[in-house]
């Protein structure tokens, strides 16, 4: 069967067209019924052969020029001797990633994350700039043999998706490009191949540059963490090729207009179509619009257009031409807590004669982006940025997403960082400068998950200077801008894209709009992620900072300093945060000991002035310098008291963090209504780390979710209360997509011992869609104190029940002596403000330290819940208070453990790290149960029965098994169990 028959069957097969005219036949060649539907499948899979392939996903061949003595010319021949070359397996971008991924992959530093060794391996970077360690310091060659379905009398053309650092481009012993042309991760570059390309093995060989991010419009990881000292130097994306016959259609796309109420959406599909002949060439260009789900007719459309010789041209299907693309009452795209993810289908095709050369297939989804500034104060003079989706606002609450420290792609890992984002109850989150390959932004649109976007800070992407700027900058800046958009248009996830710091230089900033309008990329701009501004787009409306301890309360304030025009490190819950945290987040035990070692984990609660390897390459504290915990540990120190081991020191840690990142994004939720001083939206500083970490993360790379996780959770349940600490009131907002009628709000006020010092209920509470209420109770607390009075320690208990069931629990442990900002300091120093608190007094929350101990006991049980992958398990959990005094049960943590078939724990590292929970870090006062329900992997078990471990800041330690039903009170007594939500 000859390629052009089974092109001409796939033609007929998905192309009967009508112009504007919605077509339900098919040819009678391609029917799937009986003996032709093999025929029919076989007609698809020729069409998709013609779209682009992605090259060298059978793997590549990799070594610094230091070893290698031949030049281009031979190393980009097919049969090239690569005997002691690295072999590299592609991952799931199928690229072949950084220098360090290749030697990685060939042994040369086996656990390359676990304490320093890749500081070891490789060498120690410790600022930004050229790469200066051996043997990343020379040009690297990446090379990889490829068989295209190719003949003669076709035309080829190899796209080049971007460099991390620069290349020289060659293709079977010609070189096609060089490095002043080739730079920059993201400028894409697409050249003409056919000439050399022949028929069976072809060979393209990449001679890579060290990547410098001062001078390159590269990627790099700021002061995230440690710098890989390649400076991630390699292919992060797959080049791509595109065989055509004369004509070849290329950057197709779809520009919605839609109406303002969302009633209609008018469509514009558009395709670039290159005659690769000498002479003139005629043929049809289709379209297919695909409705969400399958339901519905597909949308077909067709034109026939003439090329002249060796020239590109645009075909667009309007809805004035074609007007089954006008549709009314779309399905729209909504954020997962707003609405439904619906995807359109988009299929291309140009053909000559019936005969088809190339086919594109994407999904797209209809919503319309709104942005404005808001609420003018004296914090926000010309007001707050206010996104919005399909004309509802929303309070954006995300954290900066971070990559694998070498660029690794990994599907399902995204997958599960997707899921974790999901149960963390964010809507979004923001990539800085590291835009991602297709499947990321496939995901996030199935998910329903927001994507900020936006160019990197601190590096060339940031010039200081523009009078050293040069065309050539300014060239790749506009590239990168193209290769951006178009890469990001199609997505509904992305609903903005800005510059970090400092807003863009005047060309910086006209040759990205360009490149940006040229691909079609239309989302929200924003000058920086400061309080910046620029005459084309105004004032950004976002502020950023702080980054090291702060207390809770700061979160709530409203200060700021009158110094500073850009609003940075004046933190508190006004305006859009485009990126912020309380610092040092510390991982759990189990984490801990899985990447430190064990002079690491002794220097952790020893030394807080050591400069931790896992945090960053800053020594020192105070300032902009976070590669120590001495500002965390000293605010648990005053706050909660010293502790005396590492077991000690993490479990108070899990406290603090839990504690701020809940008052993080809870006090943003309570000020989103401050019409004058409107609360619009945070983005935690970070979110997660490409490698194991100490510094600002909800959680670490293994799947380990800690206290800071659970805080953020916690303020971000869908139907939630809250405790202001400034206003002391109670604030119920609804984060889901559906309306919540009949909700009860109950506060309970309780001393140490178990008394209870208040108790308030209000009902009938109807809350729509985001919607967020303040000032429904004010709990009456205990008198605050100054020191050297003695402090009172109290807990507020905050419950939401709905249909008398309890669907959120929150308990805040507070102090009648409260932390105290010196503002000024903080503010208004000679340094400026400051990326932490200076305190004038810490909380006094050392009463914890004495609570009464408390007793609980554990039922749980295990089931089947096949999920994607077929082998999702449940486990669930009921955990009870069992204390025969007015004990509370603070702080208890289940985590669910490879155990024996006698519910005991199995040796070794036995957590399953990745399994997710729906809370966790619970308190209860006895009598009170709550069932925790924890989602994991069946394969995670390795074989093992699954045991649930409960323990508390002030309970013992308890095992249960999990298999079938397991129950232990931690003293051996069979308990009936507890409903939740009752006394004994």
């Amino acid at each position: 069967m000859t390629r052009t028959w089974r092109a001409r069957v796939a033609a007929g097969a998905a192309l009967l067209l009508v112009p504007g005219v919605l077509s339900v036949a098919a040819p009678a060649s391609a029917q799937t019924t009986g003996a032709d539907t093999g025929a029919a499948d076989e007609a698809v899979a020729a069409a998709k052969r013609q779209a682009p392939v992605k090259i060298g996903t059978g793997g590549w061949q990799v070594l610094t020029t230091a070893n290698v003595k031949d030049g281009g010319d031979k190393v980009s021949t097919p049969g090239y001797a690569t005997k002691d070359w690295l072999p590299v397996r592609t991952d799931d971008e199928g690229a072949p990633g950084t220098e360090i991924n290749a030697l990685v992959q060939n042994g040369k530093c086996p656990e390359v994350f676990y304490s320093d060794n890749m500081r070891k391996c490789f060498g120690y970077v410790d600022k930004l700039g050229p790469v200066t360690t051996a043997p990343f310091k020379d040009p690297w060659w990446y090379r990889t043999d490829f068989t295209p379905a190719f003949n003669r009398g076709q035309h080829a053309k190899l796209t080049i998706p971007g460099i991390v650092g620069e290349g020289d481009v060659w293709v079977n012993g010609t070189q096609i490009a060089g490095k002043d042309l080739v730079s920059g991760a993201f400028a894409t570059h697409t050249f003409d191949v056919t000439k050399l390309l022949k028929p069976g093995k072809n060979t393209l060989a990449v001679k890579v540059y060290p990547n410098d991010p001062k001078t390159m419009y590269t990627v790099d990881t700021v002061d995230w963490g440690q710098l890989p000292p390649d400076n991630n130097t390699g292919i992060q994306f797959a080049p791509r090729l595109q065989v055509s016959d004369a004509l070849t259609g290329d950057n197709a796309h779809v520009v919605q207009a839609n109406a303002a109420d969302m009633s209609s959406s008018s469509l514009t599909v558009k395709v670039d179509v290159t005659n690769n002949a000498p002479t003139a060439q005629t043929g049809e260009v289709a379209a297919t619009v695909t409705p969400p789900g399958g339901g519905g007719r597909p949308i077909v459309v067709k034109q026939t257009v003439k090329v002249p010789a060796g020239s590109k041209q645009t075909v667009a299907f309007t809805p004035e031409k074609f007007r089954a693309l006008k549709i009314d009452r779309p399905k729209l795209w909504w954020p997962y807590s707003m609405g439904d993810q619906p995807l359109y289908g988009l299929s291309t095709s140009v053909s000559q004669d019936g005969v088809v050369s190339t086919t594109s297939h994407d999904t797209f989804g209809i919503r319309t982006v709104n942005s404005r500034l808001v609420g003018r104060s004296p914090q926000l003079p010309q007001g707050a940025r206010q996104f919005g989706i399909n004309g509802r606002d929303f309070v954006f609450r995300g954290g900066g997403y971070a990559p694998d420290l070498f660029l690794r792609y990994d599907r399902a890992d995204v997958a599960h960082q997707i899921a974790l984002i999901k149960s963390l109850g964010l809507n979004g989150i923001r990539l800085e400068g590291h835009d991602m390959p297709q499947d990321f932004y496939d995901q996030a649109d199935r998910a329903g998950l927001l994507i900020i976007g936006g160019f990197l800070c601190c590096d060339a992407w940031q010039p200081e200077d523009a009078a050293k700027l040069t065309d050539r900058d300014y060239r790749i800046m506009h590239d990168s801008a193209y290769g951006i958009g178009q890469r990001e248009r199609n997505h509904p996830s992305v609903f903005n894209y800005g510059w970090s710091d400092n807003e863009p230089v005047p060309r910086q900033e006209s040759e990205t709009l360009k490149a940006f309008k040229a691909a079609d990329f239309d989302v929200p701009l924003v000058a920086s992620a400061e309080y910046k501004s620029t005459p084309a787009l105004g004032v950004s409306g976002e502020k950023e900072g702080p980054y090291d301890w702060v207390p809770p309360t700061y979160w709530y304030s409203q200060n700021y300093s009158k110094k500073d025009d850009s609003r940075t490190n004046a933190g508190g819950a006004w305006g859009f945060a485009s990126e912020q945290s309380a610092g040092h987040t510390v991982p759990t035990l189990d984490s801990l000991k899985r990447f430190l070692s064990p002079e690491e984990q002794n220097k952790l609660w020893t030394d807080p002035a050591y400069n931790q390897y896992h945090a960053n390459f800053e020594s020192g504290h105070g300032g902009y310098a976070f590669g120590t915990l001495y500002t965390l540990d000293k605010s648990i120190s005053e706050r909660y008291g010293k502790w005396d081991s590492l077991e000690s020191y993490v479990k108070l840690a899990q406290l603090a963090n839990y504690e701020n990142t809940r008052s993080q994004f809870e006090s943003f939720l309570h000020h989103s209504t401050d019409k004058k001083n409107p609360a619009t939206g945070v983005v935690y500083w970070q979110l997660n780390k490409g490698w194991p970490t100490l510094l600002w993360s909800l959680y670490n790379n293994d799947g380990d979710q800690a206290g800071s996780f659970y805080g953020a959770k916690k303020a971000n349940k869908p139907l939630h209360a809250l405790y202001g600490y400034d206003t002391g009131t109670v604030t119920v907002d609804n984060l889901g997509a559906g309306h919540q009628g009949g909700v009860s709000v109950r506060a309970k006020v309780y001393d140490t011992a178990g008394k209870v010092l208040d108790e308030q209920t209000a009902d009938g509470i109807s809350l729509g869609s985001q919607a967020v209420k303040t000032g429904v109770l004010k709990p009456k607390v205990p008198a605050e104190t100054k020191a050297p009075a003695k402090a009172q320690t109290y807990f507020v208990e905050l419950q939401v029940t709905q249909g008398g069931k309890v669907v959120d629990r929150n308990v805040y442990w507070m102090s009648t002596q409260k932390d105290v900002v010196d503002w000024a300091k903080t503010l208004e120093g000679p340094d400026g403000a400051q990326p932490q608190a200076t305190m004038s007094q810490y909380a006094d929350l050392q009463a914890l330290r004495d609570l009464p101990k408390s007793t609980v006991s554990a039922k749980a049980s295990t089931r089947s819940a096949p999920g994607p992958n077929g082998d999702d398990t449940v486990t669930t959990v009921t955990v009870t208070n069992t204390s025969k005094t007015p004990a509370v049960g603070f702080f208890l943590r289940a985590d669910v453990r490879r155990g024996t078939a006698d519910g005991r724990e199995a040796s070794g590292d036995n957590q399953l790290a990745r399994a997710t929970w729906d809370d966790n870090d619970i308190t209860l006062w006895p009598g009170q149960s709550q069932t925790l329900t924890v989602t994991y992997k069946a394969a995670d078990l390795r074989g093992a029965v699954p045991v649930v471990s409960v323990d508390g800041f002030n309970t013992g330690r308890i095992v249960v098994g999990a298999a079938g039903h397991g129950h232990h009170d931690g003293q051996g007594a069979a308990l009936a169990p507890q409903i939740e939500g009752t006394r004994e």
